[in-house]
């Protein structure tokens, strides 16, 4: 993982694991990797992670079970009202790059709907 000064360790990770979440690239009532294999892992302290974590389990996307370790919630509601939130987060952020760059919205929207089939 390649981090950026300008934003908090933690952040960066807590923001990468709630994308792995929300994607599903790591399922609902899946076992997290423990705090120290993944300070390991990702090269940061395991107090990084721990906060990281913490995060995510204010947000309910993880819950802990006491001798068991960390697992991603089964609540799959939860798990699409942030995936929701987030996609609209990201729109609304390139809609207003398009805008600083001189293209309204139609143009923006017609801009993806050219590129879609070029992936």
């Amino acid at each position: 993982m390649q981090f950026d000064n300008n934003v908090p360790i933690y952040i960066q990770i807590m923001e990468e694991l709630e994308i792995d979440i929300i994607s599903g690239n790591i399922a609902c009532g899946e076992r997290l990797l423990s705090v120290r294999e993944l300070a390991i892992n990702l090269k940061v302290n395991p107090n990084t992670i721990q906060r990281a974590l913490a995060s995510l389990e204010e947000k309910g996307l993880i819950y802990t079970e006491r001798t068991n370790g960390k697992f991603v919630t089964k609540d799959k509601a939860l798990i699409e009202k942030y995936r929701t939130e987030y996609a609209e987060k990201i729109t609304r952020k390139y809609l207003e790059n398009m805008r600083k760059i001189g293209f309204e919205r139609e143009y923006a929207i017609n801009f993806i709907i050219k590129f879609e089939g070029d992936e």
